[in-house]
């Protein structure tokens, strides 16, 4: 397991990737207002799990082990959002910073526990796609459904 400031840095670039295609060290020092130095010691660290592939002044890409745990990351930071933000009615800034705390430190078993509790508060038990957080279930549909009854 990486640790959360590595896991940090991945969601980074996996959103750059999704953004613009490529992913790059300047990008990323940029989007996470750090230094190069510091993204390249992270680039070692991910490539050294395997989870990304990168020479050199070349562009990085995320392997699929990386990608699916950059997923898994987002996913957790979505459901501790949507719990704040709609369920618990927080402001939505407040709701975002608290969202990246709490995700951090919670386990699995209590994303996904905390998963279900939002899909029945939302009344979204309609999906009922037993929702695993490393099956990467909900994403869309979670959101989408959430933005049309909010």
């Amino acid at each position: 397991m990486i640790s959360k400031a590595l896991e940090e840095y991945l969601k980074t670039m996996y959103i750059l990737k999704k953004q613009k295609g490529d992913i790059r060290v300047t990008d990323i020092a940029n989007k996470m207002n750090c230094s190069k130095p510091s993204v390249n010691k992270a680039i070692n660290n991910l490539k050294d799990n395997n989870l990304i592939n990168y020479e050199s002044y070349g562009t990085i890409e995320l392997t699929d082990s990386g990608e699916n745990l950059a997923k898994k990351i987002l996913e957790a930071y979505d459901i501790v959002y949507v719990f704040f933000k709609d369920v618990l009615e927080l402001e939505n800034k407040i709701a975002q910073k608290e969202a990246e705390k709490v995700k951090s430190v919670l386990s699995d078993t209590t994303i996904n526990q905390l998963a279900k509790y939002v899909h029945k508060v939302l009344d979204l038990n309609n999906l009922d796609c037993n929702y695993d957080i490393n099956k990467e279930k909900c994403r869309c549909c979670t959101r989408n459904s959430i933005k049309g009854k909010v």
